[in-house]
């Protein structure tokens, strides 16, 4: 394929794509407004580099702002439809975001250089222009300073990059803000069921000192039992790894875990990369845990748990809990809320282990069967959509990753 034509593109482009900077396309280049971030007025929007979402380059709304300055004096520093504006130094330097409409009256700050797009180019295919690997390479090389990184606005003007014709650029663009729209909107649904189910974590298992929760299905009044894990869990089975020289002990039939393989708070998702081989369980304190157990991590990442419907072994970061008496399912979310509540201290450091006997003197609070099955049934079909919501953003955003390398020259 010639250089100056992308590896694929939309039926009927046939022409080349023209070599162009940056600077020949956009209409000059300014600095942002050098102003101190103030209470949000709720109209009049500041735009600092750290309002720029690091993933989708969106206008974050989450600590909005206004400038402190005179603004009826700064007008010329209110963004347009068609302004597109780079980070010029610091760790985020390159990072880019277009304005929007919807974006409201936004005012950009000191740290921002402004380019705006007219009539000669597509803004959404320039600014997808700064997400591909020839825009990354350009400011990984012309960013390095013997200080701290930065590109100017004469080094951002000099970006080489290939043009197509207008409506290429148009259609280009279209389907990438498309995609964009599509990776936010699955983002957005994972966050929304993610806060959902650790509010119903909280207030469908009883707070201390309460035998019953705050909410409940209807029909179950009972108050719920406090139980140590040690009278529900009827087996325990520890693990180990086997020499990791022996060749004979790996590439088997038995899935063996360590505590990297298990993320938090995916209770029923796991990515198992190895197995061991029975010479390798029989010559290692490794065992042979029964299917519908349950791994709980003891030391390095204490507190994360999965449930596997599986046999499996285990390195000796773990305690399996098999035989249980009380809704497996249930059990999960009771145990790891009971020990991320109560593990994880101030500021996110944590427990460094807990013995198994620590594990099982812990106390659930039980309710009858019923009420079991019907929490554990809620939680994880929220943690299904949550997952779905999830793969469908993976996929659609190694979709977008291709398209990238594949649709620009």
């Amino acid at each position: 394929m010639s250089g100056n034509v992308p590896a694929i593109r939309f039926a009927g482009f046939t022409e080349p794509w023209e070599q162009r900077e940056l600077g020949d396309i956009a209409g000059g280049f300014e600095y942002g407004l050098n102003a101190a971030a103030t209470e949000y007025d709720g109209v009049n929007k500041y735009l600092r580099i750290t309002d720029i979402d690091d993933d989708t380059h969106e206008f974050r709304p989450d600590d909005l702002t206004s400038p402190q300055a005179n603004l009826e004096a700064s007008t010329n520093y209110l963004l347009e439809e068609g302004d597109l504006l780079f980070a010029r130094t610091g760790a985020s330097v390159g990072k880019t975001y277009l304005y929007r409409p919807f974006d409201g009256n936004v005012y950009f700050a000191g740290f921002l250089i402004r380019a705006h797009i007219g009539n000669e180019a597509d803004p959404e295919f320039m600014f997808q222009s700064t997400l591909t690997e020839r825009y990354r390479r350009y400011i990984a090389i012309t960013s390095q300073r013997s200080g701290q990184p930065g590109v100017n606005a004469q080094e951002y003007a000099e970006f080489e990059m290939p043009l197509p014709s207008l409506l290429e650029q148009r259609v280009i663009g279209s389907l990438l803000r498309s995609l964009d729209n599509l990776i936010t909107l699955h983002q957005r649904k994972h966050d929304q069921l993610a806060t959902l189910k650790k509010s119903l974590l909280e207030k469908m298992f009883p707070k201390p000192g309460s035998d019953v929760p705050e909410l409940r299905f209807a029909g179950f009044t009972e108050p719920w039992e406090q139980r140590k894990l040690g009278d529900i869990v009827g087996t325990t089975y520890g693990g180990g790894t086997p020499s990791t020289s022996v060749d004979d002990y790996w590439n088997g039939e038995l899935p063996w875990i360590q505590s990297s393989n298990v993320e938090e708070g995916e209770l029923f998702e796991i990515q198992i990369p190895k197995a061991i081989t029975r010479r390798g369980l029989a010559e290692s304190a490794a065992m042979e845990v029964p299917a519908d157990s349950i791994a709980v991590v003891t030391h390095v990442g204490v507190g994360k748990l999965v449930y596997l419907p599986f046999s499996y072994s285990t390195s000796q970061d773990f305690v399996s809990l098999s035989d249980v008496t009380v809704d497996a399912g249930f059990l999960c979310y009771a145990l790891f809320r009971k020990l991320n509540s109560e593990l994880h201290i101030v500021q996110g450091s944590a427990i460094k282990g807990i013995t198994k006997d620590e594990l099982l003197s812990k106390e659930i609070s039980v309710p009858s069967s019923g009420e079991q099955e019907a929490i554990a049934v809620l939680l994880r079909s929220l943690d299904n959509l949550i997952t779905l919501h999830q793969r469908k953003h993976d996929q659609l955003a190694t979709l977008k990753k291709s398209l990238l390398e594949k649709m620009f020259v």
